[in-house]
């Protein structure tokens, strides 16, 4: 899909605020708001915009702990990947799940609400596997940064 400079405008707008008016984004992204609704609808339609949604800081929820877990499996191949993938992004509790290269074969971004409900996913999930090899998990203490937005701006040219 071919992007040009309204497109991507659009598009770092709604990254940053999708809650936006019609009037109000095409307003900011200096076109009129029957073009903004066009295009928008359009990259909704082309799958680029997967989803608008609202963010929750954890933090401000009453309880909740983030884990960021490492799973190595015994056996990489394509079906024990695929396996493991479906059980893992089936969790409610899973927010992420990466399948990565070199290292261990997953990361998963975690949060439960106590952790009597983390112990109990990494029973379904990881200790009831025995193609699971490994797991590492790290307790998120404090969080410095967290952006979903992809970066819109050109590569520069050498």
């Amino acid at each position: 899909m071919d992007l040009d400079a309204t497109d991507l405008r659009l598009l770092e707008l709604l990254q940053t605020d999708a809650s936006l008016s019609n009037q109000a984004l095409a307003e900011k992204a200096h076109t009129s708001p029957a073009t903004a609704l066009r295009r928008v609808k359009r990259l909704v339609e082309s799958g680029l915009i997967e989803r608008q949604v609202a963010l929750l800081d954890p933090h401000r929820l009453p309880e909740g702990l983030t884990a960021i877990v490492e799973v190595t499996l015994d056996r990489q191949g394509a079906e024990h990947l695929l396996a493991f993938e479906q059980r893992a992004v089936a969790e409610r509790a899973v927010q992420q799940c990466w399948r990565v290269s070199p290292g261990p074969d997953f990361v998963l971004v975690l949060h439960s609400r106590a952790m009597s409900e983390h112990d109990a996913l990494v029973r379904r999930l990881f200790t009831q596997d025995a193609n699971v090899r490994n797991v590492k998990a790290f307790f998120s203490v404090a969080r410095a940064k967290f952006d979903p937005r992809l970066n819109l701006e050109p590569t520069p040219k050498d």
